[in-house]
Formats: C-alpha cells, structure tokens, sequence
C-alpha cells in the first residue's frame, strides 16, 4: 500500500511504515516540499495513497473517491503522540479498507467515512 504523510508527519512515522511494508512518499526535502493542499490531494490520488496528515480540511473529500485519508487531530500534538496514534489507527483496520475511507483519529476516538457505508 502506498501512503503520502503530509509535512506535519513526524519523519520516524515514515521510517516506521517503510519498516512495516508501506511505501511512503515524502515530500519533506523534495521540490514538492510545501505544495499547496490542491497540489497534495492531487499528488496522493494519481500516486494511489493514502494521505496521512493534521489537517482536518481534507475531511470534505468523504463524498468523492479517492485513495484514502487520515486526518490525526489531538488535543495536545507531539511528535510521539502523532506518530503513537497513526500506527494504532493504521493496525485498527484492513490496508483494503482504506480506499474511499476518510478517518478522522482524536486522542481516543475513531470518525470514519466509507463510500459503502
């Protein structure tokens, strides 16, 4: 399964999904670094992945199809907290369920949106 994490995904979160069988895309030193949200979620669906990151205006594309979002959104943010609820977000459902879905991860509760539902 292939995944973008947005900038404001810790760098050890992408090392951790490479070590788990993802393939990660990064756009942190890269001439993309900084594109525009448009330029991102376009980006994520003509690469096929899902799109990790902080920012809840992803949430609008729940009713289009796409390859998937996760949007973390804690009370207080770190770079452990971040990177601790991804992968328990990630192992919570099926790499095949993620097409279509839009999740929305708080510090203790899970919001999901899919197309079948």
């Amino acid at each position: 399964m292939r995944i973008i994490v947005d900038e404001n995904i810790p760098r050890r979160t992408a090392v951790e999904l490479r070590a788990r069988g993802y393939e990660v895309i990064d756009l942190r030193g890269s001439p993309e670094e900084g594109i525009d949200d448009d330029l991102l979620w376009q980006k994520a669906q003509q690469s096929h992945a899902l799109l990790i990151t902080t920012d809840k205006g992803f949430a609008q594309f729940r009713g289009q199809e796409h390859w998937g979002v996760l949007i973390i959104r804690l009370r207080q943010p770190n770079v452990k907290r971040i990177h601790n609820r991804i992968l328990q977000v990630l192992d919570h459902f099926n790499r095949s369920d993620w097409r279509g879905m839009v999740v929305i991860a708080r510090d203790t509760v899970l919001r999901w949106w899919h197309p079948s539902e």
